[in-house]
């Protein structure tokens, strides 16, 4: 495994997954093996399996000198395929609801202190919202970040946020998060999150929580509309469908009671 014309971060990276895959092929195998197997250096081989073996993807067979996976990357792997599955089933859902409000539909994620958007069918109206997967916005003024917060204990949520500034996108943006706790309790116990103009001036959104087979929120998935074509009657009939839709979808992923119907 020659990397020599490689840049050091990208050599770094080929030797990483070099090791992952021989670890893959063999229950545990020892140092003097892998070396040869890679053509790398022992100590080479050791430094890369001490960091891995410190991020819990290796650890040591007993007291001998062998290693093997954990089962670390089968977390990462599963991970990554539930969320395959949620997009493909909030597709067939989220489609649904717009067939009916013609609105904006989003799925949006947990990722560190903010959500990311990993679906979305777009508005059938002129006047619609600019968004794409991808993009990131503050879990403190979206209806999508509050369903995320909303079932969690109230110290993960400041620990959560511990380091965010909360900035005032508009004059309704929670200014601190003792505000935005206060609203949290009403999210859990309504089954549904809410930014009111919160995020940009002129928009409204709603959106409920996605479970898992663990009863999890794992998602939120959320109806936005520009506040001309909102209505309270409007609100009722959305929260209803996009509960009804939340519920097909985390049956589907194993949830066996969603709460919220």
């Amino acid at each position: 495994m020659s990397n020599d014309k490689q840049p050091e971060s990208v050599s770094s990276v080929l030797k990483t997954f070099g090791i992952l895959q021989a670890l893959s092929k063999q229950k545990d195998i020892g140092i003097s093996d892998l070396a040869q197997t890679l053509m790398m250096s022992k100590s080479t081989v050791y430094r890369f399996l001490q960091t891995m073996k410190t991020l819990g993807y290796v650890a040591q067979e007993g007291e001998s000198e062998n290693y093997s996976l954990t089962l670390k990357l089968f977390e990462l792997g599963s991970t990554a395929l539930e969320y395959v599955d949620l997009v493909d089933l909030a597709d067939i859902e989220m489609r649904k609801i717009s067939d009916v409000t013609m609105e904006a539909l989003h799925l949006g994620a947990l990722d560190g202190e903010s959500i990311i958007y990993i679906h979305k069918i777009d508005s059938k109206y002129n006047l619609r919202m600019q968004s794409r997967v991808g993009r990131r916005n503050p879990l403190y003024s979206t209806a999508i970040g509050k369903v995320l917060l909303a079932d969690r204990e109230e110290s993960e949520v400041r620990e959560i946020l511990a380091d965010v500034e909360f900035l005032k996108s508009t004059e309704r943006t929670h200014e601190n998060i003792d505000s935005l706790i206060d609203e949290l309790q009403s999210v859990k116990e309504s089954g549904y999150g809410e930014d009111n103009e919160e995020q940009e001036v002129g928009l409204r959104c709603l959106a409920v929580p996605v479970y898992d087979r663990f009863q999890r929120v794992i998602a939120g998935m959320s109806v936005s509309l520009p506040t001309i074509r909102f209505t309270e009657e409007k609100k009722a009939d959305y929260i209803k469908e996009l509960q009804i839709s939340a519920a097909r979808i985390s049956e589907k992923l194993g949830c066996k009671e969603y709460p919220y119907k």
